[in-house]
């Protein structure tokens, strides 16, 4: 897995392009790396059904959840799966639709200047030790093309969406993540 800092896109990952982007704005800077979880539906793992919410292709006849859901537009950057797998949606360079209404370090909309990256997974299970291991090597090259992102610039989505938004969640172990990305950087 390795980045092409020309393209935003990583090697050795399954692309799934997304419709759900649109540009940066003129001159933004990548400053910021959002961890979320998802999964769907619900605590179920597995289903390819977060590839198709991120395609638009979600049938909402299959699971009363999907009902609410399938007609949001939205978008990460990357998954990862409970194995460790990655699906890329979306080039880093682009605008993923995945912050929603946010604010970091006094600005608003998070997604102008953020990568996404969506763990399969809940609030409350607990991540997978594959997982952790491909989210700290996709943190380091992120931090090594964007050097700017350093670890006080890491957050959850509900770091910078609190009281809207709830995940990682307490299941995710910040400084076992940590420890992982340094180990990385390290060895890099």
């Amino acid at each position: 897995m390795q980045l092409d800092r020309a393209t935003g896109w990583f090697s050795g990952v399954t692309h799934c392009p997304s419709p759900n982007f649109n540009s940066r704005p003129d001159g933004e800077a990548i400053s910021l790396l959002v961890i979320h979880n998802i999964s769907l539906p619900p605590a179920c793992f597995g289903t390819g059904k977060v590839q198709q919410f991120f395609q638009n292709q979600l049938d909402p006849a299959e699971h009363p959840y999907f009902q609410d859901i399938c007609h949001l537009t939205v978008s990460a950057h990357l998954f990862v799966e409970r194995d460790g797998a990655v699906t890329q949606f979306v080039s880093l360079l682009d605008r993923a639709w995945h912050a929603g209404v946010s604010q970091f370090d006094g600005r608003e909309g998070c997604n102008d200047f953020s990568i996404g990256i969506e763990l399969e997974g809940t609030d409350t299970l607990p991540y997978t030790d594959a997982q952790y291991a491909t989210l700290a090597r996709l943190s380091a090259e992120i931090r090594g093309a964007w050097p700017v992102i350093g670890p006080q610039r890491i957050r959850g989505h509900d770091q910078i969406a609190p009281g809207r938004k709830t995940d990682p969640g307490p299941a995710f172990d910040w400084d076992r993540y940590r420890a992982d990305l340094h180990d990385n950087e390290v060895q890099a």
